[in-house]
């Protein structure tokens, strides 16, 4: 009876394993043109997670290589604009911090912007900067674009960590039934940063233009959000409009639930959630649309 059963488990068992090759026989792998519109195949790039993860360390590896301070500008970046900030913004220009002392007001909102600002601008120059990798060799290309955002969580945490010894010294403690928002935070700057610079890659290696235009665009955009002055200047009747600039709603997000300022209502944050989730879709898709010709102009 025994036999019979082990007999009987025997093909099942076979029919599990993936066919087995002829002796010599070199599997061959297919590639078709997209379509107008293709779409995100997450299973593939679930299978190239090695080659990502391998982009996230050579990134984070070469951020700092050959500098006399290393991983120290980590440090030094957001401390000396810190200090920059509070002088000009806030003694000169007397910009209210919403009742929190100017220098933890700037660095609370200096953390999320120093890392979507360096995020974005990696992402935007990763195609360029990997172009002879894509014209050798088959993978998914998202993974080159997205290492850098990962990669800039390195920087963000010591930020962070930066950010935790000044509430420490000034006496402030965050609000801790707020705390699990802090991921959701983080989602929509990785989402925004994402999105954006899927887009300005995939311009950026038809458009060589482009890396001219990031840095322009990123020094606009951090005075178009609330990273030196609150979102209480702006006049309510305009805040939901101003919510659509989804960094606006990370920055006060994260000042509402670590230095207990103002509270941000739940339908700004929402804007800016909804516009990261938007922005982070429509690049994919893009990239993917336009991946057909990287391998001809890179």
């Amino acid at each position: 009876m025994s036999s019979a059963v082990e007999s009987s488990a025997i093909p099942a068992r076979e029919a599990a394993r993936p066919p087995q090759l002829p002796s010599g026989e070199i599997p061959t792998l297919i590639l078709e043109p997209t379509g107008r519109w293709p779409k995100i195949d997450l299973r593939e790039l679930w299978a190239y997670r090695g080659l990502f993860f391998f982009l996230v360390w050579r990134d984070i590896k070469v951020r700092y290589a050959q500098t006399v301070l290393g991983a120290g500008w980590a440090v030094l970046q957001p401390l000396l604009t810190m200090v920059v900030f509070t002088v000009i913004f806030g003694m000169f220009a007397k910009i209210p911090s919403d009742g929190v002392p100017y220098p933890v007001f700037s660095l609370a909102g200096l953390v999320p912007w120093t890392y979507f600002a360096a995020a974005l601008t990696g992402s935007s120059n990763s195609l360029v900067a990997s172009s002879n990798l894509i014209t050798k060799v088959y993978f998914p290309r998202l993974v080159i674009p997205y290492a850098p955002i990962i990669a800039g969580l390195v920087d963000f945490l010591i930020g962070l960590a930066i950010l935790g010894a000044f509430m420490l010294y000034y006496g402030i403690a965050p609000a801790v039934s707020a705390l699990w928002m802090l991921p959701v935070l983080v989602l929509a700057m990785m989402m925004t940063a994402g999105g954006v610079g899927s887009w300005m890659a995939a311009l950026n290696i038809q458009y060589r233009d482009v890396k001219y235009v990031v840095p322009f665009v990123v020094q606009i955009w951090m005075y178009a959000s609330p990273v030196v002055y609150p979102m209480s200047m702006v006049p309510k009747e305009y805040r939901a409009f101003y919510a659509l600039n989804p960094m606006a709603g990370v920055i006060e997000g994260f000042r509402s639930v670590l230095l207990g300022a103002e509270t941000v209502t739940w339908g700004h944050i929402g804007i800016s959630l909804g516009v990261g989730a938007v922005l982070f879709v429509s690049g994919a898709l893009y990239f993917r649309r336009m991946e057909r010709v990287f391998a001809d102009v890179a």
